[in-house]
C-alpha cells in the first residue's frame, strides 16, 4: 500500500508530513533521479497560501537532483499537463489539493505524455522518497526562495488551446454565472468567457475571482454548487458554471437552479457523441459512485455504460483499454479521449455549452428524461483507514443493507483518496431504506474507526 500517494498525487496538511519541508525536498530529488539525466520540470500551482513555498522547496530538491523547472505559475491542472506533452517536458507538476480547504495543498504529477503517473511508477518514487528520508540526515532545503520564472506564455497559449477547441461557439445571448472558486480557474476563466462574449453577444457574470490564499473553496466552487446554482436564480441567467480549487472538474447549474453533475454532463456528451458517429463502441465509462438512473438513461440510447473504481486516473486507464472515448466521474472530471489528458473543468464547460448552442434547447430541457435514484452519501471522519472488510460490525451492517436493498439498490463503501475520510453511498428507490442503511453503516464505521 503507498504511504504518500493517493488517488490524485500527494496530499495532506501543508507543513505537515507528507507535506513537511523534508518530504517535499525529498519528492523533488527522487522525481528528479527516476527521470534520469538532466530532465525539465514544468510547475504550476494554485492559489493557496502554501503553494509558493511548496513549489519553492519541491524546486530545490528538483534542481539538487539535476533538473531544470521552469513555472507557469498560477494556472490549471489539465493546463499543466497540455503544456508538459505539447513542450517535451520531462514531467509537469501541480501544487494543489484540488477541492480540499486552503489548510490543505497536495503534489499531483504527469508524465511526458501529459497523463498521470500509474501507480507503478508512484510506488517507485515513493519507495527512493522513503530510502532518501530514512538514510539522509539532513534534507532540509537551505535555499527556500529558489522559484524558477513565470512564463506567461504558458498561460496563453493555455487560453489558445480552449477556444479553438470551440471555434464556433456562440452564447447566443445567453447569460452565465462563472464560479472560479477563488482558486486556478480565476487566472484563466476571465479571459476565456470574456472572448466568448465578444463573439456571442451575451451575459459572463464572474464570481469567486478574487483568491487571497485562504478563500479557496470557501463556500464556493464545484464542493459549493448549490452557490452557483442560486446565483443563476437571482441573476435570472441561463446556466451557471462552477469549477474546483484547480479546475480539473466542473459542475453546472440550469436556469431553473437545479445542480447539473457529472452524470448528467456524460449523458449529454454521450448521445452527442454517438449522434455524430463519435462514440467508440457505444460505451461510456463512469465509476462505482455514478447514479444507476444515469446507465439506465444510457441503455435508453443503446450506450454502454462500464464502471471504473473513483478516481479520473482509473476512468482512464478503462477507457484506455477498451478504447472508450468518453467517460467521467459523477464529481465533474470528464474525460475525452484525443482532446485531453486528463479531466478539464474548463474544456468541459465549453464542450457543454457548445452541445446547448447546437442544440438550441435550454440545459433543463436536454437533461430532462434523466431520472436519477434517490441517493446518499456519508462522509465518516476516520483516524486511520483500515480494511473495512476486516472489521465485523461493518461487514454486517453493509450485508444488511445488500439483503434489503437486493436488485433495487446499490451500496458502495470506500475510503476517500485524498482525505481522512470513509464515503458510504446508497442507492435505492425506497429513501427511508437509504437513509436507515447508510446511517447504520455510517455509525458502525464510527464506532471503531472515528475521529
Amino acid at each position: 500500500m503507498k504511504k504518500f500517494f493517493g488517488t490524485d498525487g500527494i496530499r495532506g496538511v501543508a507543513g505537515q508530513s507528507p507535506l513537511d519541508p523534508a518530504t517535499i525536498y525529498a519528492v523533488g530529488l527522487a522525481l528528479a533521479h527516476h527521470l534520469g539525466d538532466t530532465p525539465r520540470i514544468l510547475i504550476g500551482q494554485d492559489t493557496r497560501e502554501s503553494s509558493n513555498w511548496i513549489a519553492a522547496t519541491l524546486t530545490a530538491g528538483l534542481t539538487a537532483g539535476g533538473a531544470t523547472v521552469e513555472s507557469a505559475g498560477v494556472i490549471t491542472t489539465p493546463a499543466v499537463a497540455l503544456l508538459t506533452r505539447a513542450h517535451g517536458f520531462s514531467a509537469g507538476v501541480v501544487i494543489s489539493a484540488s477541492h480540499n480547504p486552503w489548510q490543505d495543498n497536495g503534489i499531483k504529477l504527469f508524465g511526458p505524455d501529459g497523463y498521470k503517473l500509474p501507480d507503478s511508477t508512484e510506488m517507485a518514487i515513493e519507495d527512493e522518497i522513503l530510502r532518501r528520508l530514512e538514510f539522509s540526515s539532513n534534507l532540509e532545503p537551505r535555499t527556500l526562495n529558489l522559484e524558477p520564472l513565470v512564463n506567461e506564455s504558458d498561460r496563453a497559449e493555455y487560453v489558445r488551446f480552449l477556444l479553438e477547441a470551440v471555434p464556433d461557439l456562440s452564447l447566443d445571448g445567453r447569460s452565465l454565472v462563472v464560479d472560479c472558486a477563488n482558486g486556478a480557474a480565476s487566472s484563466v476563466a476571465p479571459e476565456v468567457f470574456a472572448a466568448l462574449n465578444a463573439n456571442g453577444g451575451g451575459k459572463v457574470i464572474l464570481t469567486h475571482v478574487s483568491p487571497n490564499g485562504r478563500n479557496i473553496n470557501e463556500n464556493c466552487g464545484a464542493l459549493h454548487p448549490k452557490v452557483v446554482a442560486a446565483e443563476v436564480v437571482a441573476q435570472g441567467a441561463s446556466m451557471g458554471i462552477t469549477f474546483d480549487g484547480d479546475a480539473d472538474r466542473a459542475l453546472f447549474a440550469d436556469e431553473h437552479g437545479q445542480v447539473v453533475n457529472g452524470d448528467a454532463v456524460l449523458l449529454l456528451a454521450a448521445r452527442d457523441l454517438a449522434a455524430r458517429g463519435l462514440l467508440t463502441n457505444f460505451t461510456v465509462v463512469a465509476t462505482t459512485m455514478s447514479n444507476m438512473g444515469l446507465e439506465a438513461a444510457l441503455n435508453r440510447s443503446g450506450i454502454k455504460m462500464l464502471r471504473a473504481p473513483v478516481g479520473d486516473k482509473y476512468v482512464l486507464e478503462e477507457m484506455l483499454a477498451t478504447g472508450a472515448a468518453l467517460g467521467g466521474e459523477q464529481s465533474g472530471h470528464i474525460l475525452f479521449t484525443g482532446r485531453s489528458t486528463t479531466g478539464d473543468g474548463l474544456l468541459t464547460a465549453l464542450l457543454l455549452l457548445d452541445i446547448v448552442h447546437r442544440s438550441g434547447k435550454t440545459l433543463a430541457q436536454l437533461t430532462a428524461d434523466l431520472k436519477t435514484f434517490p441517493q446518499v452519501i456519508v462522509n465518516v471522519r476516520v483516524r486511520e483507514k483500515r480494511p473495512l472488510e476486516t472489521i465485523p460490525a461493518v461487514v454486517a451492517a453493509i450485508a444488511a443493507a445488500e439483503l434489503a436493498l437486493a436488485d433495487s439498490g446499490r451500496v458502495v463503501i470506500r475510503y476517500s483518496g485524498t482525505e481522512a475520510l470513509a464515503r458510504v453511498m446508497i442507492e435505492a428507490e425506497s429513501d427511508a431504506l437509504m437513509q436507515q442503511h447508510s446511517e447504520a453503516i455510517a455509525n458502525a464505521i464510527r464506532s471503531e474507526l472515528g475521529v
